[in-house]
């Protein structure tokens, strides 16, 4: 009897010594930040239906260490915010939403429309590098890309990246942006393939920077030496003066883009009128807002565009100064908008291979 209760102390310390053993191992990975790496990265792998790319996350957040929350909004395909643990909430924060753009857009998604006619609060300039994508900023930096389904004409996969809470202790704003951009495009080249969308993306984003006039870079350049977005309307330059506009703003071209934006400035560099062209997805969901706001002064064409479904929409505004509720040209011209709306118009679809641009008696 003795060498049984011998062998079962022998047993019970050696039982307790393996718990003890586990015990301790427990305790050094939990307080080491092993136990929570791990969760976190579970957390990134699964975030977004599993379509989150995280090549620029890191540059997006300033900091590799990052979590990720599921968002179960019923309004998208799938959505997830991303957030830094390791500094509360100066720590940055994203939020990528997935949509298909045959279904209903959600309000925040059509928001921006609404401030087209705000100075230029509604511009956007492209990504570049091949993606139909874009980023605007109005007090948040936004990355919208909309990856067109060759496989259906009808709809597109579209996705939203939005910088909701900038990383203080970023010292730079390209790599962060860049970083967004990385993580946006990419999650969506990977949603689309998850969901069996055929589309054609670009090349890995290097640079991104914010619309000009919001990051304070840009300086207006005469109309007669418009480039980029506003080079169609050089040869208007003597009526846009005298219209009150003798200047522009524009952005690089790029026709995969699916948002354009020029703007005719004043003498003294307000924007006095805004030029807009929407395609696909962009041009749906601007459809959708409904009719013009009343007192709204505006014209409007359309065209057909290769490959798509929904037609091309062109819309110039009088634009109105946000400080002072005013617009700065006084009076709007209705021919020169439409003559300058006309150019525009023209020259996007040819470098598109849109036809049949037509001017709309009342807006679309």
């Amino acid at each position: 009897m003795k060498i049984f209760a011998s062998r079962r102390r022998r047993v019970g310390w050696a039982v307790g010594g393996l718990l003890l053993t586990l015990a301790i191992a427990a305790q050094v990975v939990y307080s080491t930040g092993i136990y929570a790496s791990w969760r976190d990265q579970r957390s990134l792998d699964a975030a977004c239906d599993g379509t989150l790319a995280q090549g620029g996350l890191d540059a997006a957040l300033n900091s590799s260490h990052t979590r990720a929350r599921t968002d179960d909004d019923s309004d998208y395909l799938a959505a997830c915010l991303l957030n830094r643990p390791d500094t509360g909430e100066h720590g940055g924060a994203l939020e990528i939403r997935l949509r298909w753009s045959d279904r209903s857009a959600a309000s925040e998604v059509l928001a921006p429309f609404g401030r087209n006619t705000n100075g230029v609060k509604g511009q956007a300039a492209p990504l570049g590098n091949g993606w139909p994508g874009f980023v605007r900023y109005d007090g948040y930096a936004q990355v919208v890309v909309a990856l067109d389904c060759r496989n259906d004409a009808d709809r597109a996969l579209v996705a939203y990246g939005d910088l909701v809470r900038w990383p203080e202790d970023a010292r730079e704003k390209g790599p962060v942006l860049t970083g967004l951009g990385r993580v946006t495009t990419e999650t969506a080249q990977q949603a689309a393939a998850k969901y069996g969308c055929r589309a054609t993306g670009g090349r890995q984003l290097t640079q991104v920077k914010l619309p000009s006039s919001a990051s304070g870079s840009a300086a207006p350049a005469p109309l007669a030496r418009a480039e980029g977005s506003c080079v169609a309307l050089r040869g208007l330059a003597g009526q846009a003066s005298r219209a009150g506009t003798p200047a522009a703003a524009g952005y690089p071209a790029d026709t995969r883009t699916p948002q354009v934006n020029c703007f005719l400035l004043t003498a003294a560099g307000k924007p006095g009128y805004g030029l807009y062209g929407y395609y696909g997805a962009m041009a749906k969901d601007f459809r959708s807002t409904g009719s013009a706001v009343p007192g709204d002064d505006r014209v409007t064409a359309t065209a057909h565009c290769p490959g798509s479904a929904q037609e091309a929409v062109f819309v110039l505004y009088r634009l109105y100064d946000g400080d002072t509720g005013d617009p700065p040209v006084r009076h709007y011209s209705a021919s020169f908008a439409r003559s300058a709306l006309k150019a525009f118009a023209d020259h996007e679809a040819g470098q598109r291979g849109c036809t049949g641009v037509r001017l709309n008696p009342v807006p679309v």
